[in-house]
């Protein structure tokens, strides 16, 4: 990738699921399960500012590096995910725009139906099929059993356990766990499961 803009892999689909850069018209859905307490539970980040969030989603389909999108069943959004393009870490002169940081929020009446599994296989999708990144991480607390779930449902391998590692407002020092995958895992991946 190298820094060059790259079409949005948005729209998609997968099952019932619709995947798609997310418009003004979303926003208020989006808050409405972003806020959900039962939602963001696990979340660093527990509470969105209204107008913080209006301008995260409306500046996404701009932005050379974020490919975050909301996720659309039966014409209702049930989640949103996030893939943001980074560096990878190295010595100067080392190539840039070449890893990916997937997330993803399920709302609640949406949850332990797929939704967050197929959201993170969505994400790995467009991050080496469309975007040609090379290895894609996932953070989550330790904690959070449903999100280790996704994350390894949708194929990614542990890779490191740290513990008392993030500051949570309400649950104090947490362990956390992240989780990667390789462009060739995902190859390999895919191949197997074709």
């Amino acid at each position: 990738m190298d820094g060059l803009p790259v079409a949005s892999p948005w729209p998609a689909t997968a099952s019932d699921l619709l995947f798609r850069e997310a418009t003004e018209a979303d926003v208020e859905a989006l808050l409405a399960f972003r806020n959900d307490p039962e939602v963001n539970r696990f979340m660093v980040r527990t509470h969105v500012d209204p107008e913080d969030l209006r301008r995260e989603v409306l500046a996404s389909p701009m932005s050379p590096t974020d490919y975050s999108c909301v996720v659309e069943r039966d014409g209702h959004v049930v989640a949103m995910g996030f893939l943001d393009v980074v560096d990878g870490a190295g010595q100067p002169g080392h190539p840039r725009g070449t890893d990916g940081v997937i997330g993803y929020v399920v709302r609640s009446d949406a949850a332990r139906q797929g939704v967050g599994t197929a959201t993170a296989s969505a994400l790995l999708h467009a991050a080496f099929e469309r975007l040609g990144l090379r290895r894609v991480t996932a953070r989550a607390n330790a904690d959070n059993v449903a999100s280790v779930r996704v994350l390894e449902r949708a194929g990614m391998r542990r890779e490191r356990y740290a513990v008392q590692a993030l500051w949570h407002q309400e649950l104090g020092w947490l362990d956390e766990v992240e989780y990667a995958l390789l462009a060739e895992e995902w190859t390999s991946l895919r191949r197997r499961t074709s």
